[in-house]
């Protein structure tokens, strides 16, 4: 028998346009519970990324703070789920005047069921970790766009022409 290591080894499933996006509650920064099904009847941008007060994820997490505005009007709220403790949220959220919706998933089950945590490779390695992905729910709570493997920069300028948000 082949050892192939922990479960968390094997190929993370992906989303799909159409599947249901699956159900969560998760502390806010302020450790409030936050649930997927209270943004019933709006669509929600999820995007999923490693490690908050990091250059990438800060990048990110700034450029969706700047287009919260443009995509509310558009009807979209934005959700950032991380691995971090709603402590590190707070500093994130403080120190960089972010006005976006930031969740903590520490046990990592919702970035699991994402798809958003598993295999990737960093700086040519491979490793087990949050996969940096994107996903646009529909008012019913199904999968609109999935997108894994985004770069942090340009990503939300990206997101925005394919939502056609210019």
């Amino acid at each position: 028998m082949t050892e192939t290591g922990p479960a968390t080894d094997t190929a993370p499933v992906r989303l799909a346009p159409g599947d249901p996006a699956p159900e969560f509650s998760l502390p806010d920064a302020d450790g409030t519970p936050v649930s997927l099904a209270s943004y019933r009847g709006r669509r929600v941008i999820v995007y999923c990324y490693p490690a908050a007060l990091t250059p990438g994820c800060t990048t990110q997490a700034v450029d969706f703070t700047a287009a919260a505005g443009d995509l509310a009007e558009a009807g979209l709220d934005i959700i950032g789920i991380s691995p971090d403790a709603p402590e590190k949220l707070t500093r994130f959220r403080e120190q960089e005047s972010l006005s976006i919706t930031l969740l903590s998933d520490q046990d990592k089950q919702v970035l699991t069921a994402y798809g958003a945590y598993g295999p990737k490779k960093l700086y040519g390695k491979e490793v087990v970790g949050v996969i940096r992905s994107t996903f646009v729910l529909d008012a019913e709570g199904r999968v609109e766009k999935a997108a894994y493997n985004v770069k942090a920069t340009g990503h939300v300028a990206k997101l925005r022409r394919d939502l056609g948000i210019e």
